[in-house]
């Protein structure tokens, strides 16, 4: 068994894209693998440093993952604030890492030209913070999207560079985990690639949207005037909603939609119709959970608590460790 670490940003509600793209292969990953699950209330300062209420964003994400799937029996799932070591350790990295590599970052590069007024420290040395997450766990694993893998090769860097200035073969270089099937991409309403709530409240589906927001949400769904004549390809706006029905609805369901479209017969109404239905069907279990989760404040303390201890007896043991091999000594 291997040990899995993957940070949770709590940046709002879970949508339909969180959970097709990663979520579903958590699930499964937890059953085979020593999982770390943490939330990232840490990080989240360093594009939003003043909060308007970072402990309700924190737990509604808690919520939305306990609602999904996340078994805090099988998995460690516990916030980044509650293991003060992961801060430590984040120190002892910063020590050993450059100027040079860390501007060099395309996630620093980005967020500087479009945050000009908040190129703080901490957005410079996300890196080493998203480093000391990893390897205070000594993990062998991390899940990573595309926009990640350039932190996970420099946080190989860091675990390697610990073990040459230090003479110890004691971190992990951790690889990307390889969930053996290719993600499925949730496409925006708004025709474009990406569903998110960045792109817009309208644009994502979220875990815990009422029915009625859902129907009005996929009616106003971008499309366009229909094909003039057969085996024309789909628009963007197109793909989106036929992708979208892939996800959710029954495969007869999909196979009629596609053959009225071949056949220049679709009409989009009808189709956004059906699509609604089965979405909130879909959805109908998550919305149940997260209100019946949202309300048991003791069960809520409880799992953060038990992740806590968890996260906190195997961040101990590391630092202690850390501390010995860079020579702090207690006299």
């Amino acid at each position: 068994m291997q040990t899995v670490v993957s940070g949770i940003r709590p940046t709002g509600n879970l949508h339909l894209g969180n959970y097709f793209g990663a979520l579903r292969n958590f699930i499964k990953m937890q059953q085979e693998n020593d999982c770390y699950f943490f939330i990232a209330d840490y990080h989240s300062l360093t594009t939003h440093p003043t909060p308007a209420d970072l402990h309700g964003n924190v737990k509604s994400v808690l919520i939305d993952y306990l609602a999904a799937g996340l078994d805090p029996q099988q998995a460690t799932l516990y916030l980044q604030s509650d293991v003060p070591e992961t801060a430590e350790l984040y120190l002892f990295l910063n020590m050993n890492a450059y100027k040079g590599e860390l501007e060099r970052v395309t996630s620093f590069k980005e967020k500087a030209r479009t945050q000009p007024d908040n190129i703080n420290a901490g957005l410079l040395t996300y890196p080493t913070l998203m480093a000391a997450d990893i390897i205070i766990h000594k993990a062998h694993k991390v899940p990573v999207g595309k926009d990640q893998e350039q932190h996970l090769e420099m946080t190989r860097t860091f675990a390697n560079r610990f073990n040459r200035l230090y003479n110890v073969d004691y971190f992990p270089e951790p690889e990307a985990y390889n969930f053996g099937e290719q993600l499925i991409k949730i496409p925006g309403l708004d025709g474009s690639t990406k569903m998110g709530k960045s792109e817009g409240e309208g644009n994502a589906i979220f875990l815990n949207d009422e029915p009625e927001i859902i129907r009005k949400k996929i009616m106003k769904a971008v499309t366009d005037s229909g094909p003039k004549h057969e085996g024309e390809p789909k628009s963007q706006a197109i793909e989106n909603i036929f992708a979208l029905m892939k996800a959710v609805s029954a495969p007869e369901t999909l196979g009629y939609f596609e053959a009225e479209y071949q056949a220049c017969r679709i009409r989009y109404g009808d189709m956004k119709k059906q699509l609604a239905a089965d979405v909130i069907d879909f959805t109908q279990p998550f919305r149940e959970k997260i209100k019946e989760i949202g309300s048991d404040t003791t069960y809520l303390s409880k799992v953060v608590r038990m992740g806590k201890e968890k996260a906190q007896a195997s961040a101990a043991k590391t630092i202690r460790e850390v501390r010995e091999i860079i020579g702090f000594k207690t006299f």
